[in-house]
This record gives structure tokens, sequence and C-alpha cells, in this order.
């Protein structure tokens, strides 16, 4: 999480688009190719529904969800 901003609803919002994203879940349904590629080089520098999900939920929107959150 990015020092101590608090995590607002349109932080929550954005999160949802990149849960929703196809892109950014195939990287963290698969962890591998193409998707896992864009979404660590590229997405997480620039998208900010990638950021927003980082604040959310304290991980890198490429990360696997863990195995109790399926």
């Amino acid at each position: 999480m990015a020092g101590n901003r608090q995590v607002t609803e349109k932080d929550r919002a954005m999160a949802r688009k990149c849960q929703e994203c196809p892109v950014c879940a195939a990287a963290r349904r698969k962890q591998r190719g193409l998707a896992l590629w864009f979404v660590t080089r590229i997405e997480s520098r620039f998208c900010p529904y990638c950021q927003a999900y980082e604040r959310v939920h304290g991980r890198k929107a490429h990360e696997p969800l863990p195995r109790d959150a399926k």
C-alpha cells in the first residue's frame, strides 16, 4: 500500500474494474504468457485501475489470488 494513504470508495470502484479486466484476470490466473508480461511491464506502471487494485488489496494486479479467496 502507498504509505499512509487511506483507501477511498473511488479506489475500491477502480480496483473492481481491474478485477473485471480480462487481461489482468488472465495474468492472475495463468501466471505466464503475454497477459502476465503486459500487466507486469506496462499496466502496473501506467494503469490507474491496477494501481488502485494494489492500494486496495495490498498486492500487485498480476499476483495470484490467495487460495482461500477463490
